[in-house]
């Protein structure tokens, strides 16, 4: 959000500095992020006249120029196809730093000619993208006027708005802030009633009044449309907006000026005399969504569920509610009597077309965080007066379809919270103060008072949110300095949680035959890439090789890269382990720490055969990991197709408690992958995130004993089951079924065979299970027994399974 000193200090009366500005909305909460001078970049440029322009002896296409200038006559050497004697513009002194052409002038021949100086086009000046020649600027123009007065340059604040604060997108806002501060007096400038001369020939209709719950609107005849004032052409150029007529000009300046987006239709293009707020629909002969061609240009599809502003009784789209008009409907020179719209638009609604649509404009920007409701008819009467004032006509009576939601609902509060919570001693009339001057009513004088927010303050729901508003107001650097208490200090050599993972799966992994592996936390860019890194954010500005310029993203690539090390030096059967940081970003939570374990099987050839299927062994080598570091590895869920896509498709799996807690990837590395990092597979890996792994519930309790030992003094028993099921589910699925049966009598559940062919079906298999029951406190009957096998046989069915007969 940009505005300018002078546009302020239309709505707060002050005598304070730019720079005092800028503090009082910094510590009232408004984070300035820049404060753009651009009178100081313009001040070694003045007015200048060309005195006679005649060709250079040296080059065709260069002009030896006398100009009169504010430091006397001056030969200057100019190559612009419009300089001519007569011309007034612009002229930069030697020594002057050229904004457009990153340069300082200095002295120096051109094709043999001196120019002490140089003459200035308005690109040059980063007034325009881009120029013909030089400025061309009105004779008016004295020799020697600043050029910052030439262009009516002056300070801009840039700061940056929070979601929740959208009454700031309008400096009217900002303005009443600063004011509550003592900085200065909020001018109220409340607009004034625009009497209508005639009915308002246009219509209203809400057809999706939970999208569009209120809609105002009024015609102006006999307008004449054409280039706005200078001095409202100046301030939207200021803040980086390009003038179009005034018609439109004035929608935007009262967008930026009161946070109150508004639309203006040529009457003549419309279709009927009936404006529809409605749902996206699709078209009746091809059931696709319908289209809309924007004011930008562009062709946009409007499903259900987005607010479509429609004429000709509803059918034809002219705009999209709460982000942009159509094309069809737009204000030209032409343009004689218009419909301003004023309209509420949900905020949720608004937001989500954006999203889906890719489109941010000023409009959907505002109504996305919530414009104030009350402002609807005092907005369009805003935009009434000035149209009348800039383009002449005659206004219609507004009509108004709908209801503006409620406001925001009143609330006790005392006011010495301020200080319980705060420490800031500033008594309930200060307080009160604040308030009032905020905006909010306050009524009644008890111990608690009623406080009512005011409409354009919906994120303020509690006596909380009072509190951090007097605060902010009164300034934070007014809170009084308590120092903490002291805390003792730890005893040495006490390990916290994640510690102690770590060493249990250190230990684990080398007593299973991995060899730990300390690799840098950085590596080159482009192997980064491959695993999901890169960002620019993580590049590092003095690496300590050329070949280690960035943060890793994973464990992997170096665990890979020194297991290609080892094969190139005759030892390619290589299983190694690094327990360290990732970096998924440069925010504070943005590093995580893995568990990282990788295998190349590249073991001898042997008469006896392969043996077991690496995968399968590194599986169990990472469920035995989980299983000492305490994790809940029977709730997990084993997902395929998921991983990213440095795995193999086909020959990898994760881990999971839930979609958003992943645990653990495994399997194949991609060999797209592995050839990249110049490395022969196959080679197999898993990344355990430690990070994303609940706290074992003995973790969370006091003391160091451990429990009572589980030693039953009855006899386990087994049962064998045969389940015939889709290809598709994994055995797991079908044991964490079963083992839910009964948790207090089944003690395990292991699969024992795997069979498909003749008689299961085709696309189907048979797992066979063995189910281990433990009975407790008495000998189980047959009776006992078979009701449990009914149980198992019932759970089994809810995972899809059927009992082979």
């Amino acid at each position: 959000m940009k505005f300018t000193l002078s546009w302020l200090k239309e709505h707060l009366e002050t005598d304070a500095s730019l720079g005092a500005v800028a503090d009082a909305m910094t510590m009232a909460g408004l984070e300035v992020e820049d404060v753009l001078d651009s009178a100081a970049a313009l001040a070694p440029f003045s007015v200048a006249r060309i005195v006679s322009a005649e060709r250079h002896p040296n080059a065709d296409r260069l002009q030896v120029c006398q100009v009169e200038t504010v430091d006397g006559v001056k030969e200057i050497v100019c190559g612009a196809p419009n300089a001519r004697a007569g011309l007034v513009t612009i002229y930069a002194p030697i020594g002057a730093y050229v904004p457009g052409l990153d340069m300082t002038l200095v002295e120096k021949p051109v094709r043999g000619v001196v120019s002490n100086g140089m003459l200035c086009s308005a690109a040059e000046l980063e007034q325009a993208d881009d120029s013909d020649g030089i400025l061309d600027l009105p004779e008016h123009w004295a020799v020697g006027t600043p050029a910052a007065e030439v262009f009516a340059a002056e300070p801009v604040i840039d700061f940056e708005v929070t979601p929740n604060r959208p009454d700031w997108l309008g400096v009217s806002g900002i303005a009443r802030d600063l004011a509550a501060t003592g900085i200065g007096r909020f001018i109220d400038r409340t607009p004034e009633p625009v009497k209508g001369a005639f009915p308002c020939p246009v219509s209203i209709r809400l057809e999706a009044p939970e999208l569009c719950p209120v809609f105002a609107g009024r015609v102006i005849r006999g307008v004449k449309n054409g280039p706005s004032p200078q001095w409202l052409q100046d301030r939207l150029k200021a803040i980086g907006l390009r003038p179009i007529n005034a018609l439109v000009d004035v929608t935007n300046l009262i967008s930026y000026d009161r946070a109150r987006p508004l639309h203006v239709y040529d009457v003549a293009k419309l279709s009927g005399d009936v404006i529809v707020a409605r749902h996206g629909q699709a078209a009746k002969d091809s059931g696709e969504p319908e289209h809309l061609i924007a004011l930008d240009g562009k062709t946009y599809a409007a499903s259900h569920g987005m607010c479509v502003i429609a004429d000709a009784g509803g059918e034809r789209p002219i705009g999209l509610g709460g982000v942009m008009g159509g094309e069809s409907t737009g204000c030209d020179e032409a343009t004689t009597d218009v419909f301003i719209e004023s309209a509420w638009f949900d905020p949720l609604v608004t937001a989500q077309t954006g999203r889906t649509l890719t489109i941010s404009s000023d409009a959907q920007y505002r109504f996305a965080r919530g414009v104030d409701p009350a402002f609807v008819v005092p907005g369009l009467e805003l935009a009434t007066a000035l149209i009348l004032d800039m383009c002449g006509g005659e206004a219609s009576d507004i009509t108004v379809a709908g209801e503006a939601p409620a406001g925001p609902a009143a609330f006790d509060f005392d006011p010495e919270q301020v200080c319980r919570l705060s420490g800031l001693a500033i008594g309930r009339e200060g307080v009160v103060e604040v308030l009032c001057r905020l905006g909010f009513t306050v009524e009644g004088h008890g111990v608690t008072v009623r406080v009512t927010p005011p409409s354009w303050r919906r994120d303020v729901e509690g006596p909380a949110d009072l509190v951090e508003e007097v605060a902010r107001i009164v300034g934070y650097d007014q809170l009084p300095t308590t120092p903490l208490p002291e805390v003792a200090r730890a005893a040495s050599g006490v390990l916290d949680p994640r510690q102690k993972r770590v060493r249990v799966a250190r230990r684990a992994l080398a007593a299973m035959g991995y060899a730990e592996a300390l690799t840098w936390s950085f590596t080159r860019r482009d192997k980064a890439a491959l695993f999901g890194g890169g960002d620019e954010r993580l590049v590092l500005e003095n690496p300590i090789a050329s070949d280690l310029d960035c943060m890793r993203p994973a464990v992997l690539p170096n665990l890979i890269e020194a297991a290609a090390r080892n094969a190139a030096r005759g030892h390619p059967d290589a299983a190694l382990f690094e327990i360290g940081p990732i970096y998924l970003g440069d925010g504070p939570n943005d590093q995580r720490t893995v568990i990282a374990g990788l295998i190349a099987p590249h073991g001898p050839r042997h008469w006896s055969g392969a043996g077991e299927d690496a995968l399968l062994a590194l599986k169990g080598d990472l469920l035995a990991v989980l299983e000492e570091l305490g994790a809940p590895v029977a709730s997990m869920q084993l997902v395929q197709g998921q991983n990213p896509e440095w795995w193999h498709p086909g020959r990898s799996a994760r881990l999971q408690l839930g979609p958003k807690a992943v645990i653990a990837h495994f399997g194949a590395l991609h060999p797209r992958v592995l050839k990249a990092l110049d490395a022969d597979g196959p080679m197999l890996g898993f990344e355990i995130v430690l990070d994303s792994m609940p706290e074992p519930r003995a973790a969370k309790t006091a003391g160091k004993s451990r429990g009572p030992a589980d030693l039953p003094a009855l006899m386990p028993l087994t049962r064998d089951f045969a389940f015939v099921v889709d290809e598709a589910v994994a055995a797991g699925d079908l044991i964490r079924a079963v083992a839910g049966a009964d948790k207090a009598l089944i003690q395990d559940v292991r699969v024992f065979d795997v069979y498909r062919g003749q008689g299961v079906g085709e696309g189907r298999k048979s797992v066979a299970i063995e189910v281990v029951i433990q009975p407790r406190e008495t000998t189980l009957t047959d009776k006992d027994i078979d009701a449990l096998s009914a149980k198992v046989v019932a759970a089994a069915g809810k995972a899809g399974a059927t009992l082979r007969s």
